[in-house]
C-alpha cells in the first residue's frame, strides 16, 4: 500500500512539473486521469481490506459491532461512488 502511495506521490509531482513547464493541457489531463484511477484503486483496496478484516472480525465478536462496521463501510462506499 505504501509503495502504491509513493508511486502516486511521484505521479502528482510529475503533474506539478508539467503544469510549471506549461505542458500540453491534454497531456496533463491524461496524467490527472491516471492519478485519479490510481487513487480509486487504493480506495478499493482499503475498502476490501476493511470488509475482509474489520467488518468480519467485528461481526464475530458482536452482532451490534458488526452492524456498526457494516454501516461505516456502506457510507464509505457511498462516498466513493459520489466522488
Amino acid at each position: 500500500m505504501v509503495n502504491r502511495l509513493r508511486r502516486i506521490e511521484g505521479q502528482v509531482r510529475g503533474l506539478q512539473r508539467m503544469v510549471e513547464t506549461e505542458a500540453y493541457c491534454i497531456d496533463i489531463l491524461t496524467q490527472v486521469s491516471a492519478v485519479t484511477k490510481a487513487l480509486q484503486n487504493v480506495a478499493v483496496s482499503l475498502l476490501d481490506d476493511h470488509l475482509r478484516h474489520c467488518v468480519t472480525d467485528a461481526a464475530r465478536l458482536s452482532p451490534e459491532e458488526g452492524s456498526h462496521k457494516l454501516e461505516e463501510a456502506t457510507h464509505a462506499i457511498a462516498r466513493l461512488i459520489r466522488s
